[in-house]
């Protein structure tokens, strides 16, 4: 099959720009723009690479799309790339500039609802890790054991400010915007209090809203500027490397530790939901390493009740 040729040598990104950025601005979660962002500007380059324009393909160039990324791609990154990309064609379809959606039928892999690709983090490397973080300085530690602790997603950690970090009946709390938008309150235990306050003193910053209510960025870099993600992300992976821990770490490593080590101590497969803000259950019940021994079949409990 020979690939449409294009005129124009303008890439595709600044070319169709405008409706590029039209369609980020209709995501709802900014977790959401930002991954639907980078799998956008990866199709755009893979676009001009075979002189192909992004608003006249046709389903066969996804479909040699989908099998370029399935050479070193796990199959949810693939699935993911493809819903960011039927999500840009449906918006330029409602918005009369293309003729139909060349994503829609394009076979997507079939993902393992119990299955996650993250490296977790056994008792022992969770607390190796912490100690790492505390050589690492302040605002280390602090990231750390907010993750570990809480198990909030490392973008919800830092969009945070000092204005969502206060009290609520007794318990020290983190408002956190969620990945559809929403705002929730999570519990902060002490030992993640405790690291947050000496790195929120050590900045010199009060723990007061600002005059609109607003607070500061909690984590932030020395000029003041908000932590980006990716610094952050290779930060534990550095740190994960001081620590001995082997294998692909990242900032959801910590969080998929915090979700394995609640359940794995007796926490509800519920409780556990609620913390970490997941709306599908199945989402929580990856994490559960032990649900399928069979000490914990359900037919041993209804035995006791009706003995």
């Amino acid at each position: 099959m020979e690939l449409e040729a294009i005129t124009s040598s303008t890439p595709n990104q600044a070319r169709h720009g405008q409706l590029i950025a039209a369609w980020q601005l209709a995501q709802t979660s900014p977790n959401t723009a930002r991954a639907y962002t980078r799998s956008m500007l990866d199709f755009c380059v893979w676009l001009d690479g075979h002189g192909m324009d992004l608003l006249t393909i046709k389903r066969p160039i996804v479909d040699g799309y989908r099998h370029a990324l399935a050479v070193d791609g796990a199959p949810a990154t693939v699935a993911a790339k493809l819903a960011a990309l039927s999500s840009f064609y449906r918006y330029a379809v409602s918005a009369d500039l293309a003729q139909g959606n060349p994503v829609e039928l394009v076979k997507r892999p079939k993902i393992n609802p119990d299955h996650t690709e993250t490296a977790g983090l056994t008792k022992d490397q969770a607390r190796a890790l912490r100690a790492s973080a505390k050589a690492d300085g302040e605002r280390s530690y602090a990231l750390v054991s907010l993750q570990l602790f809480t198990g909030v997603r490392i973008g919800e950690a830092l969009n945070a400010t000092t204005a969502d970090y206060g009290h609520d009946k007794g318990h020290r709390t983190l408002k956190v915007r969620r990945k559809g938008g929403e705002a929730d309150k999570v519990a902060v235990p002490a030992p993640a209090v405790e690291a947050l306050n000496v790195y929120l003193e050590t900045t010199g910053r009060e723990m007061v809203a600002g005059k609109a209510g607003v607070g500061l960025p909690i984590f932030t870099t020395a000029t003041g500027k908000q932590w980006a993600p990716s610094e952050a992300f290779r930060t534990i992976q550095r740190l994960a490397r001081k620590a001995g821990i082997e294998g692909k770490i990242s900032p959801h490593s910590l969080r998929h530790a915090f979700a394995t080590l609640a359940l794995d101590a007796g926490a509800t497969l519920h409780d556990v939901q609620d913390s970490m803000g997941h709306a599908d259950p199945r989402t929580t019940r990856r994490y559960d390493h032990a649900r399928h021994t069979l000490e914990k079949s359900a037919g041993y409990t209804v035995a006791r009740v009706l003995a």
